[in-house]
């Protein structure tokens, strides 16, 4: 369970992220989404026959991201266990709402599901006209894995350590920048997190996904960002990008020599984000087991236990790995987010 602590100005967070989803052929970006119809492209919604075609799982997000990365590692354990492809469909804008949008409005046939972050849990007090209830419109399937964060800097930014980009940041708001995958993501809060941490308000940039912000950031057109460490790790250990911290109480495995920001000087702030797994409300509850049993299968994977722990995460616990457990997340962080937010004044129209 998340808490959150204001002493003297200071955050204190620590979401977590469990994610969801399969892939075994990918969708280009910007590819659309489902339609009211059925994901899947075609009948199918007895439940007895389930799956007897192609599932679509929906990301929110661009292709290359964190969660697309946490999608393909689950994708061939679940893909087998449930016998059909799983097709991954890239479907980005508003924060990861289109894509919620569309597959709340999907045949609840089981053939059209949502894999999404902490986003779904910030979406209402983000949005005056979301669209869709995310405790209504949908049912759980389970949470996925818990993914730390990392704060890192393009390689010739001049801080060397946390406490230096600290002092760096607070000196210099008006011209240093802050990138992000956009309104909403998971870089965007921690973002938001880390500039209320240090009493300091920088110029953010937002960007279609975490992919290309980590690119430009790589490439050196903005400063510093946080993303997570599935998406971090390896620019992170091939000198790529400078690295200050991990935003979790403790180290992680696949990066040792990065100090947690308690260690570095901020011991305030920590941020992780989780991700769960969705389909249309009405789904039949036949179908709910059936996808929710395949990720207790993908996540004790050793081969899927193994890559995550390569990037810094590792899967959720299996009696997590369930509609009751998800769903319990999704409520209490809905009303944590709605504070923060509010507190920031970030809300779009």
């Amino acid at each position: 369970m998340s808490t959150i602590r204001r002493p003297a100005g200071t955050v204190r967070l620590f979401a977590v992220l469990a994610a969801a989803s399969l892939a075994v052929t990918a969708c280009g970006d910007g590819d659309g989404g489902p339609t009211a119809g059925g994901g899947g492209g075609g009948g199918g919604g007895d439940a007895a026959d389930y799956p007897d075609q192609n599932i679509t799982f929906v990301v929110p997000f661009s292709a290359g991201g964190p969660t697309d990365t946490v999608t393909r590692l689950i994708a061939e354990p679940m893909s087998e266990e449930l016998g059909q492809q799983i097709v991954v469909q890239n479907v980005e804008g508003a924060g990861g709402t289109v894509a919620s949008g569309e597959v709340a409005n999907a045949e609840p046939d089981g053939y059209t599901v949502l894999m999404h972050h902490i986003g779904m849990s910030t979406a209402p007090a983000l949005y005056q006209d979301l669209g869709f209830d995310p405790l209504e419109d949908f049912e759980m399937i389970g949470l996925v894995t818990e993914v730390p964060m990392t704060i890192v800097a393009r390689n010739d930014f001049e801080p060397e350590t946390l406490e230096d980009l600290i002092d760096y940041v607070s000196a210099n708001a008006d011209s240093v920048t802050l990138a992000n995958a956009g309104i909403g993501a998971a870089s965007h809060l921690c973002g938001l997190l880390f500039q209320d941490a240090i009493g300091a308000t920088v110029q953010e940039v937002p960007y279609e996904g975490t992919g290309p912000a980590l690119t430009d950031l790589i490439g050196g057109q903005v400063d510093f960002m946080c993303d997570q460490t599935t998406n971090t790790t390896s620019q992170i250990t091939a000198g790529e990008v400078k690295a200050y911290a991990v935003t979790t109480p403790e180290r992680v495995d696949s990066l040792p020599d990065l100090p947690t920001t308690e260690e570095a000087g901020l011991p305030d702030l920590q941020v992780g984000v989780w991700h769960g797994l969705y389909v249309p409300a009405g789904t039949p509850e036949e179908i709910v087991t059936q996808l929710s049993d395949a990720l207790k299968v993908a996540l004790a994977d050793q081969g899927v236990i193994d890559q995550m722990g390569d990037l810094g995460t590792a899967p959720v616990a299996e009696e997590d790995a369930t509609p009751e457990a998800h769903r319990a997340r999704l409520e209490e962080q809905i009303e944590t987010w709605g504070q923060i937010i509010a507190d920031a004044g970030v809300e779009q129209s």
